[in-house]
């Protein structure tokens, strides 16, 4: 044991002396050390704030639920009905996110068809589902926005209380469903660097978010973020609960093009709930977990090999994802790709990302 101290203490002194050695040098130096001081500090007040987060949340039921949207199934050759039912039935999810197009419901103006969500809140009513409904003229896939034709080109004075109005019709539809459990408003509104998305006005969400909250202030609002935005939303509206996105491996189309990981691990998000809860006093759930193939180049799904899409997902990284979801400590969790595990079942006959699904759902 004296041995033992004394190597210790030799160590330390050792140690301390190169650090004063270093320090002494020049004023670059004790600019490097107290950036790394600094930088430790920092590191460790967001792991600080991660665990509690993590912590505080640990007490509450784990859902796990899946974002589906029968035109991406569609596009996919697959049929979403047989898709959701599959989901439904041999999948056993319990709580979907929906969507609710302005270009697919209002094709012309002032003529509302609401069958194909109709069909989708029917099926989760039989099963007694969850629906998280979309709202806006910003929801989930590309384009982003979804604008019918017929309001394109118009100022933003004139086709904004016509969507005012399409979002109106939409809740006043669905808020007395027995599946309904929450709104998503305008999903990522101020990520400007991937859609087709032109306008990030913070009144026109702000008008909307009220509009929402008026006609039906019995269900929750969720307003989303990006993983990969800078800031905190602090500001106006404030929604009773935040969302934010997680992709992990992508195609980086910019500078590398190659498939890039992001380095964020699970505790990182962790942080950014904690923040939020401390900021805002609302939790955050987890809207986009990436449970899909990132096809390169911006090609289309189905115009790449099982061998290409398994480079950015597979049935490993799947498990892997929904494990990483659940370290962050948030514990709603929306995964993305329902309709592309089911496009690789029957199109593809490769049923790995379907067990994966069976094995998620069931065990939660």
């Amino acid at each position: 044991m004296q041995k033992l101290i004394f190597g210790l203490k030799k160590l330390f002194k050792y140690l301390w002396g190169s650090f004063a050695a270093y320090w002494r040098k020049n004023k670059w130096h004790k600019a490097v050390v107290v950036l790394a001081m600094v930088a430790v500090i920092c590191l460790a007040a967001m792991y600080g704030v991660a665990r509690w987060y993590i912590s505080s949340q640990s007490h509450k039921p784990l859902v796990i639920g899946t974002t589906f949207i029968p035109s991406y199934a569609s596009s996919l050759g697959v049929d979403p009905k047989e898709a959701m039912d599959a989901l439904i039935e041999d999948v056993g999810v319990r709580h979907f996110r929906l969507v609710s197009y302005w270009n697919l419901h209002e094709k012309q103006q002032g003529t509302y068809d609401f069958g194909e969500l109709d069909w989708q809140f029917e099926k989760a009513e039989a099963a007694g589902a969850k629906v998280t409904l979309g709202l806006g003229l910003r929801q989930p896939r590309w384009p982003e926005c979804h604008m019918p034709v017929w309001a394109e080109g118009k100022p933003a004075n004139e086709w904004q209380p016509l969507l005012k109005k399409y979002i109106a019709q939409v809740v006043n539809r669905y808020k007395d469903s027995p599946a309904l459990d929450s709104y998503q408003l305008e999903n990522e509104f101020f990520l400007k660097g991937f859609g087709n998305c032109t306008n990030f006005d913070r009144d026109r969400l702000v008008s909307e978010a009220r509009l929402v909250k008026k006609l039906d202030p019995d269900h929750k609002l969720i307003i989303s973020r990006s993983n990969n935005a800078i800031g905190m939303p602090v500001g106006d509206p404030t929604p009773d609960e935040f969302g934010i996105s997680i992709y992990k491996r992508v195609w980086d189309a910019t500078l590398t093009r190659r498939y890039v990981e992001y380095p964020f691990p699970a505790w990182y998000y962790g942080f950014v709930a904690g923040t939020q809860k401390i900021f805002t006093g609302k939790d955050m759930i987890i809207h986009e977990l990436q449970a899909e193939a990132w096809p390169p180049n911006g090609k289309f799904m189905t115009h790449i090999s099982l061998e290409e899409q398994n480079k950015s997902f597979n049935a490993e990284r799947f498990r892997d994802r929904v494990e990483f979801g659940k370290a962050t400590g948030m514990r709603e969790i929306y995964l993305w790709g329902s309709e592309y595990w089911y496009y690789r079942l029957v199109k593809l006959n490769d049923d790995s990302l379907w067990k994966v699904a069976q094995q998620t759902f069931h065990d939660n």
